[in-house]
């Protein structure tokens, strides 16, 4: 997408949210259904779920193009999400929550900003470990590389 499609970004992002949501929602409404008996909602639930994981899924497509992306990049901007969330989102809803008091909610917004810290290291220690093992990885891939260049010396001499 080109800068100038802000506006489309945004709609993208907002549906996103809204389909995850949406999952969500419905997979607690089966977890509802289910624990009273009625089967056959939770399952219309879960099936229901399953199509909006699709439809988020397709605006992903959009808003971060697979071609962009490798395990590196996708590992960059979890942390960059985990972090944002512990350090602004989790933290102002927080502070909203106490100035409301809604003391569960306050409760909540701090386990939550200590899991997204937790969850920004698990990240990063994934990331390091990832580009350790690929500089290896390039290194034996060189020497590969140098293999095939002496064989295709010899062939052509």
């Amino acid at each position: 997408m080109q800068p100038k499609d802000i506006k489309t970004i945004a709609n993208l992002e907002a549906a996103l949210a809204g389909e995850s949501m949406a999952h969500i929602k419905y997979m607690y409404f089966a977890r509802i259904c289910r624990a009273m008996g009625d089967e056959e909602s939770a399952r219309a639930f879960e099936a229901t779920a399953a199509q909006e994981v699709q439809h988020a899924f397709g605006h992903m497509d959009l808003l971060f193009p697979k071609h962009t992306l490798n395990p590196a990049r996708c590992l960059e901007l979890a942390i960059e999400g985990e972090t944002y969330e512990y350090t602004e989102m989790y933290p102002s809803f927080r502070h909203t929550a106490l100035e409301e008091q809604q003391s569960d909610a306050v409760r909540e917004f701090d386990e939550q900003i200590a899991e997204s810290q937790e969850h920004a290291e698990q990240f990063k220690a994934v990331l390091e470990k990832a580009a350790k093992r690929f500089a290896a990885l390039a290194k034996v891939e060189e020497r590969h590389a140098n293999h095939y260049r002496e064989a295709l010396a010899r062939v052509n001499a």
